[in-house]
């Protein structure tokens, strides 16, 4: 840590223990938590006061979190703490982050935070290796927390006054969902265009909808930047060029409204990722400490500020994968040139009319995942915290949705992949057919019925790496095609 860092948290701390040796009636240090906030807690009960804390809210139930969200829990915590407004030790602080370094990461249940007075429960979990209780996973395993402490020479810590409440005050469940839910929707958003591009090119639509002076006329930087996206994947393709006399006056609206569908959900992206940036520089914990005599007990660790964005991202989230889903039946209609259902011996073979019932399956699950967990609140503390916020619920039902959306831009690309080599011997663009030999890498073409959950876990896992946009857009750029060019507040 910088000196500067070690110096916040320390004058800190000293204003904290100052407070607690005067036996100052100060929330969270000489006093109870949220209805006992009116009960003062002597000076020699302090310190059990605060492992107290831990052991009573953790209260989580469910499946551990990812251990890439314990990760970034412990990670934005003590970005937090490390602002100098928490009163906790530096030796607290230098645990945490051991437990980074050694991989030794606390075992936390994915619900019952209500995502105000701070994700309580998830955070109690958190840091209960601290005082050496709870589990964390070391070496792949799931074990007792006492037990690896013991084992790689490290004692409980005691902790000191306040500091039990501010490692469980704070958004960092929320935040980390967040974090998390900005990189894969972004991920997502980048595919949807490629993919999207690559079905208009299969079913012969046109790119005339993408021209910017049309875009210009209603600038939502959202639908510019598609608009500018799609123009460039389909730039010099022969199958463009191929039909630019068929007759056909319109496309559906699933290849025409690209860039106004993927616009707007890009544009409630941008929303997300501004907030969560935010967020991640915020301090989240109460009381805040700006002096000895200088204490606030407010609400900063209060969701709404992330509840509310992470659910309109989810609406956003949930409609790449209606649209892609109507792109997918699109595809086998057997319309504009292409067989029914992207295989030429149907009857004994469905074809890809299979695939698209899970699209439909995928769909359906995120619309029921759209109900606006931010738009509930339930009282808790016996009154004392009567509003909450719900936001850990909305930042862990947004990943769940982007864990269905990366199955369906599979199908999506998996299907189009197909339908793209009934053109053949004509070309798409130089990008496109990069990317199609992307999918082509892990699943050939296929020529009659197989277990096309295989090709479909194949697809997701390159969209879930986030490996095939990060192959197709660097190819783009070894073509001299900045696809984001001017857009710059859309990258991560």
């Amino acid at each position: 840590m910088e000196p500067t860092t070690i110096q916040r948290i320390q004058q800190s701390q000293q204003h904290i223990q100052a407070m607690a040796d005067a036996g100052k009636t100060v929330y969270g240090v000489t006093t109870g938590f949220g209805i006992l906030a009116n009960t003062k807690i002597s000076e020699e009960d302090t310190a059990t006061l605060q492992y107290k804390i831990l052991q009573s809210h953790s209260v989580g139930v469910g499946d551990p979190v990812p251990l890439e969200v314990a990760r970034l829990m412990l990670i934005t915590k003590v970005q937090a703490l490390a602002q100098g407004y928490s009163g906790v030790q530096l030796s607290t602080v230098e645990r945490i982050l051991w437990h980074l370094e050694q991989d030794v990461i606390p075992v936390v249940p994915e619900k019952g935070s209500v995502g105000a007075s701070g994700d309580l429960a998830p955070l109690a979990h958190l840091f209960l290796p601290l005082i050496g209780l709870g589990e964390v996973f070391y070496k792949g395993t799931r074990r007792k927390a006492q037990e690896v402490l013991q084992r790689l020479g490290m004692k409980p810590i005691t902790l000191g006054p306040k500091e039990g409440l501010a490692l469980i005050n704070g958004t960092q469940f929320i935040l980390s969902y967040a974090i998390r839910a900005v990189q894969r929707m972004h991920n997502c958003l980048e595919a949807a265009d490629i993919i999207g591009a690559m079905s208009l090119e299969a079913l012969t639509g046109t790119k005339a909808p993408f021209d910017d002076r049309l875009h210009r006329l209603r600038p939502y930087a959202g639908n510019r930047l598609v608009a500018q996206r799609l123009q460039l994947l389909l730039q010099d393709s022969q199958i463009m060029q191929s039909h630019v006399d068929c007759g056909r006056v319109q496309d559906p609206y699933s290849l025409r409204c690209m860039p106004q569908v993927h616009g707007a959900s890009r544009n409630a992206w941008l929303h997300l990722k501004e907030l969560t940036e935010i967020e991640a520089n915020a301090v989240t914990d109460n009381p805040i400490v700006f002096g000895e005599d200088d204490t606030i007990s407010g609400g900063n660790f209060h969701g709404q500020p992330l509840a509310l964005p992470l659910d309109y991202a989810c609406f956003a989230a949930s409609e790449i994968g209606n649209i892609s889903d109507r792109r997918c039946y699109l595809l086998l209609e057997g319309k504009w040139g292409l067989p029914m259902l992207l295989m030429n011996d149907v009857g004994l073979n469905s074809g890809f009319m299979i695939p698209q019932y899970t699209t439909a399956a995928l769909v359906t699950e995120n619309k029921t995942l759209c109900f606006p967990s931010s738009a509930d609140s339930i009282p808790t503390s016996l009154g004392q915290e009567d509003h909450v916020s719900m936001g850990s619920i909305s930042g862990r039902k947004l990943n769940r949705v982007l864990d269905n959306l990366e199955y369906i831009l599979a199908i999506e690309l998996l299907s189009a992949c197909q339908a793209i080599e009934f053109r053949r011997p004509l070309k798409s663009s130089a990008i496109l057919e990069y990317a199609h030999d992307v999918v082509r890498e892990k699943v050939s073409f296929a020529e009659e019925d197989r277990i096309f959950a295989e090709d479909i876990n194949a697809i997701n896992g390159i969209i879930g790496d986030f490996s095939f946009v990060d192959r197709v857009t660097a190819f783009a750029g070894e073509k001299g095609l900045a696809l984001n060019n001017g857009f710059e507040q859309f990258g991560l």
